[in-house]
């Protein structure tokens, strides 16, 4: 049993968010548990490459990658947490894949513990990136793919679709394969105001990328796990848009914390010293609500372009007057909009919205499509956007009409158990001193099987 805080135990929380779960699951009539079923686990974990790693505050040239005694030993640490941790899915970045002895070190414990791993550089001889395993008591893979970005900091991903080992039976004459679809992924630390927008773009493509697939290979109904180092916390932007997508933070999830909760954990100590939550896995199950993507990427994009505003200390009235620049008359034109991006920063340069990106935010500002953007429009896209998120009752007929059109098949989903940090310090707030695996922490997230029915209604 794990280290006891407040008398109570992981395990007891554990029992206990199993029991709300299982009560939450029947209320809001979205599937019911498959008892019969194991758990799989998933672990995402930023490990700190040797060569970002710095040894000395006086002299920051000095890195791990220096000296083999420590990097060697730090990494066998690591590996022996996520060996005892069995996670049927480790989500690694920050893999040193530039050394291939660290490499093979960690392609042969993991393999000989029944993994299979599949690694991912990022682009242009970083020295870094992906890692991704998968317990092959658990799942098998049906197929692979690598998303290069091949824009500003040469970030990638991974998506790997995959499928149960062990069937989730529903019937007395038939049983069905739970597939997934998981993503690994590191994204560009936002050193800037300016790099919004990228690091925007990256979680688009990432999602285009997977709408794509589930097209190609019909897999409306599969549940999708993104995990990875974020490098944004959940008041960022990039939190937002996953969440306008039906996302959910595991950890979130386990502990019922709402956004208002962003201090009670951290995963994460930057360069800077700060300390924050960059690390999440979301998950996001086949009944879920969606916005279309384009739509959660123009509502994301006014909010960077209103934070932007107001991080410059416009106030309503002064932000249109910006926008406005020197058009005639009270309303804000296409050519007075693009200039005013440029201003910003979002647009004019190679890593900022496109030509294409910003006509689209224009067409989705002008609502009455004539030309100009008045003060009202301006308000109700831009400055005070009322996105909100439909009824329970509303996602209920929209996820069953849905699942009619597919013809009445029998959907997979899972719910949240547990979700973990480590060291057990980060989930109240503060970073240990005496910690030294890396610069982020651990999360597992423990999730059961959900049967989610074609009629939206409980399976007894």
């Amino acid at each position: 049993m794990r280290k006891e805080r407040n008398g109570e135990s992981v395990g007891d929380r554990r029992k206990q968010r199993q029991k709300r779960n299982v009560k939450k699951t029947l209320r809001m009539g979205c599937g019911s548990m498959v008892g019969s079923e194991r758990c799989v686990s998933c672990t995402t974990f930023n490990i700190l490459a040797p060569i970002y790693k710095r040894l000395s505050e006086e002299d920051q040239s000095c890195r791990e990658s220096q000296y083999r005694a420590y990097w060697l030993s730090r990494n066998e640490r690591i590996i022996d947490r996520l060996l005892g941790d069995r996670s049927s899915i480790i989500c690694l970045q920050e893999v040193w894949l530039g050394n291939d002895e660290l490499v093979d070190m960690y392609e042969k414990r993991l393999g000989d513990a029944g993994y299979v791993s599949f690694k991912l550089a990022r682009t242009n001889n970083r020295g870094d990136g992906l890692l991704t395993a998968v317990h092959g008591d658990y799942f098998k893979i049906l197929n692979h793919q690598k998303l290069l970005f091949n824009d500003f900091g040469d970030r990638v991903a991974q998506l790997l679709h995959v499928e149960s080992v062990v069937p989730f039976c529903h019937g007395q004459k038939s049983s069905v394969q739970q597939q997934v679809l998981i993503v690994n992924t590191h994204l560009l630390f936002p050193h800037d105001s300016s790099l919004c927008i990228v690091r925007l773009q990256q979680v688009y493509k990432i999602l285009q990328c997977i709408e794509t697939y589930q097209k190609e290979h019909n897999l409306d109904s599969v549940p999708i796990i993104l995990c990875g180092d974020w490098n944004g916390s959940k008041r960022g932007h990039v939190y937002k848009f996953l969440r306008s997508q039906g996302f959910v933070s595991s950890y979130d999830t386990a502990h019922e914390y709402s956004d208002v909760d962003a201090h009670k954990w951290v995963s994460h100590r930057n360069h800077r010293g700060n300390i924050c939550g960059v690390d999440f896995i979301w998950l996001l199950n086949p009944n879920k609500h969606r916005k279309p993507l384009r739509t959660s990427w123009n509502e994301a994009v006014f909010g960077i372009i209103k934070y932007l505003l107001r991080a410059v200390s416009l106030a309503e009235d002064n932000a249109f007057a910006f926008l406005k620049v020197d058009s005639p008359g009270d309303c804000i034109t296409y050519s007075g909009f693009c200039r005013a991006l440029h201003q910003l920063g979002v647009a004019g340069h190679p890593h900022g919205l496109s030509p294409d990106d910003t006509k689209d935010l224009w067409i989705q500002a002008d609502t009455d499509g004539n030309g100009v953007v008045d003060y009202e429009e301006f308000q109700q896209r831009i400055w005070s956007p009322k996105c909100c998120e439909p009824l329970e009752e509303q996602i209920a007929v929209e996820t069953r009409g849905t699942q009619a059109r597919e013809g009445g098949q029998l959907a997979f989903g899972f719910n949240v158990e547990d979700a973990v940090l480590f060291p057990p310090e980060v989930e109240q707030g503060t970073w240990p001193e005496n910690y030294s695996l890396s610069d982020h922490a651990p999360l597992t997230v423990t999730f059961s099987p959900v049967r989610i029915p074609p009629c939206g209604q409980p399976v007894c």
